[in-house]
């Protein structure tokens, strides 16, 4: 693959690992907004989907967020191979290193975020 190619595909790896976050963030916010509104006294059916959704969002996010940071990081590898790299092929291997926050960090914050919540919710 050419730099320009390879550059395209960190690209799209980039603007992946930014989608994911979307849902997720938006199911938390919006059930910290429910909790203030009273949901915590909700039915426990109701508040037990609520965990589920947000333990099935927060998965599906952790997981396309891992996969696409995994992949631009194998990307960075083949641009590191480039002969003569531009500086956005040396900008994206500087940064790939930090692809690991979104890896591991961000997943546990999720985590800690989903116990705190799901302790509200069914504790009240």
């Amino acid at each position: 693959m050419t730099e320009h190619e390879l550059l395209e595909l960190w690209n799209k790896a980039r603007f992946h690992i930014v989608v994911s976050q979307f849902a997720p963030t938006f199911l938390l916010i919006v059930t910290v907004g429910l909790i203030t509104l009273g949901l915590a006294t909700a039915p426990l059916f109701l508040t037990l989907a609520t965990v589920g959704i947000l333990l099935a969002s927060g998965i599906l996010g952790a997981l396309a967020q891992y996969s696409s940071a995994t992949q631009a990081q194998a990307i960075a590898e083949d641009l590191a191979s480039v002969k003569n790299p531009s500086a956005a092929t040396r900008q994206a291997i500087a940064f790939s290193k930090w692809l690991n926050v979104v890896r591991f960090v961000t997943p546990t914050i999720f985590v800690l975020i989903f116990l705190l919540l799901t302790a509200v919710l069914l504790v009240g």
